[in-house]
């Protein structure tokens, strides 16, 4: 590609991933929902996640004056600035990716709202990814200071969401459908977007309204982990009956973005392949996989999705798993001149950073050596968010407004 190409090329990389993430945007998602399944009667709103103040939007948009009152609990910097202009809704902003006080006072928060309701009020709950980090009531014996140390150990280890999510629901009194005990038989329709694979509801931000069967105690955990857990009471699972005016549905998932990023491709003229596997496992070893599968791949658009893991130096540096699956792919693609890469996430955030991910080319590693940066040091350090800023290859899209875990997209000419 010469240079007219390539930046054509990254320019339709960029319009493909936007249009997945446009699919499952919130505010999208909950009126698409509401349109084909209309509510009567009064509601009262609870939206947790990051795509929170996007849902609430939507349900706002569609409900008007059916929403009597409401608590939407987001991350820092996620509350648009409409959802301000609601006098009866009340919003907060909390800690991801590890919680803090701010999650504590938001779980407080949440159980006397639910309590306030009158005992004949209906629910309409809107989970989103983050939630697990942004609200929390803990278990007896579990402080804040564990909690801390806990989520710092998950997050290095290596974990995938569905490990941490079995965690972190067993120190918690609202996670594990724990919540239901506060609804306390209450109609609740809950609506949730999915950050997970397989898109089960008791693993979306770790469950608070479905229930699940385990028990942490026979688990093979580190001792990384189970020193921190001694002495925490865990709490019991709700008696069953307490789910039986709850209706749980998915309404936006990766397959969904995946789908209208394959539209897109399709109607600016380009083959597409979108793969079925959940993309997973260590990002570095992902990429590599990927860029080696590129090699012999047909040309047009290459679509994956699914989420990797890191595990981090004691003092990573700026990035995430996504930064860092698309340098390790920049690396790889060195010195070619066929195919474009992006790696983002869709909530528009990449590990603590506020970027999303990486678009890079077989250019990348050159523009960074004549800025006389080593891409080597920077992998080694889990710093390349601040390689690829100086390379011009850093995407920052801002909150999105959804959750569905990441997409990889490639194009190859």
């Amino acid at each position: 590609m010469d240079a007219q190409q390539l930046e054509q090329a990254r320019g339709q990389v960029l319009e493909i991933f936007e249009a997945g993430v446009s699919r499952v945007k919130g505010n999208n998602a909950v009126i698409e929902y509401l349109g084909n399944n209309p509510l009567s009667g009064e509601y009262c709103l609870i939206a947790v996640g990051k795509a929170a103040s996007s849902m609430s939007l939507g349900a706002l948009s569609v409900l008007k004056d059916q929403i009597t009152t409401g608590l939407v609990i987001t991350k820092h910097d996620h509350t648009e600035d409409e959802l301000r202009t609601y006098k009866n809704i009340t919003a907060m902003e909390s800690d991801h990716p590890v919680p803090g006080e701010p999650s504590l006072v938001a779980g407080k928060a949440l159980i006397d709202f639910v309590d306030a309701a009158p005992q004949d009020a209906k629910f309409l709950v809107l989970f989103s990814g983050g939630a697990s980090s942004l609200m929390e009531v803990l278990a007896d014996g579990m402080s804040l200071e564990k909690l801390a140390q806990l989520n710092k150990v998950l997050l290095s280890i290596g974990y995938d969401i569905t490990q941490m999510n079995q965690v972190r629901r067993a120190i918690s009194h609202i996670k594990g459908g724990r919540l239901a005990n506060f609804i306390n038989g209450r109609e609740t329709l809950a609506l949730l977007i999915s950050d997970v694979p397989g898109d089960d509801p008791a693993v979306i931000g770790s469950g608070p309204l479905t229930p699940v069967e385990e028990d942490i105690t026979q688990f093979d955990l580190p001792d990384s982990i189970t020193s921190i857990l001694d002495g925490v009471t865990f709490t019991p699972a709700p008696k069953a009956e307490l789910f039986s005016n709850i209706t749980t549905h998915v309404i936006a998932t990766l397959d969904d973005a995946k789908i209208a990023a394959e539209k897109c491709a399709q109607s600016l003229g380009l083959n597409v392949t979108v793969y079925d596997e959940f993309m997973q496992g260590d990002a570095e070893q992902k990429a590599v996989a990927i860029c080696t599968a590129l090699n012999t791949a047909d040309s047009g658009i290459h679509i994956w999705g699914g989420e990797t893991s890191l595990i981090l130096p004691p003092n990573p540096g700026r990035g995430g798993r996504n930064q860092h699956l698309a340098a390790v792919a920049a690396r790889e693609l060195s010195g070619t001149d066929d195919v474009v890469f992006l790696a983002a996430g869709t909530d528009g955030t990449d590990g603590p950073t506020p970027d999303a991910g990486g678009l890079v080319d077989g250019q990348t590693v050159s523009r960074g050596n004549s800025h006389n940066l080593n891409i080597s040091d920077y992998l080694a350090a889990a710093d390349v968010g601040n390689y690829l800023i100086k390379t011009g290859d850093l995407v920052t899209t801002g909150p999105t407004g959804t959750n569905v875990m990441d997409l990889v997209i490639a194009l190859k000419q």
